[in-house]
């Protein structure tokens, strides 16, 4: 017992403590049987040395914090890191990239454009062919009726209006139409006063046509010039 009452006693360091806790365990266990004989002091600084040291030994998460220190290190060394002159070079090609995707869409959108202007000035051109070719026949039934030396009126007349005919049939084919509003309500958009008079007919009704309008689709090629009825007093 007095041996037991020195050793719990001493002041336990290091690998001595480690050497020596190790040893009491093996004595309490071979003595187990016999454990009222043992000082309840020394037990109890027995059990504190056991706990202290069970609390004192490194754990899992601890013994792996080295290692995640090392991976954080291995991220920030230089060795690892892209340098500032590769990130610059990789940032130049990245900005040479998107250069060359824009150019490449600006050089096609120009020519687009410039295949729908030479389509558009191509449908122009035909569509002023077309016209022209019809309009080389009501030529030749002109120059064909002045070539005749001796003509009635009669004779005559019949040929211009045939003629006339001609020219009217040409203008139905491409769409080319009368803007004749007598009788009708003025229209700035398709009609123009010279004048106001007085007339029976209601005010700003068109009581006189000076000259017929034409008109391509809806479009206006010459308004009508026209006279229209003044509002009465």
């Amino acid at each position: 017992m007095k041996g037991h009452s020195n050793v719990s006693g001493l002041k336990l360091k290091g690998n001595t403590r480690k050497n020596v806790l190790s040893h009491v365990n093996k004595i309490i266990l071979r003595n187990a049987l016999e454990i009222k004989k043992v000082d309840p002091i020394f037990m109890l600084r027995i059990f504190k040395e056991i706990i202290l040291e069970k609390q004192m030994e490194p754990t899992e998460s601890s013994s792996q914090q080295p290692e995640q220190t090392t991976q954080a290190e291995d991220t920030l060394n230089p060795e690892v890191m892209p340098s500032i002159e590769e990130m610059l070079q990789q940032a130049e090609r990245k900005g040479q990239e998107h250069y060359d995707a824009w150019m490449y869409a600006k050089a096609e959108s120009e020519n687009i454009r410039r295949r729908a202007q030479e389509d558009v000035s191509k449908a122009k051109k035909l569509a002023v062919e077309h016209f022209s070719n019809e309009m080389l026949m009501v030529k030749d039934s002109l120059e064909a009726g002045l070539a005749v030396e001796i003509a009635t009126v009669e004779s005559f007349k019949s040929g211009m209006e045939l003629t006339l005919k001609q020219l009217t049939a040409v203008f139905t084919k491409f769409n080319i139409k009368e803007i004749n509003p007598l009788g009708e309500k003025f229209d700035a958009h398709w009609h123009q006063a010279i004048s106001m008079v007085d007339s029976e007919q209601e005010a700003n009704t068109v009581v006189s046509v000076m000259q017929k309008g034409y008109q391509l689709h809806d479009r206006v090629l010459r308004p009508a010039l026209v006279m229209v009825a003044k509002a009465k007093e």
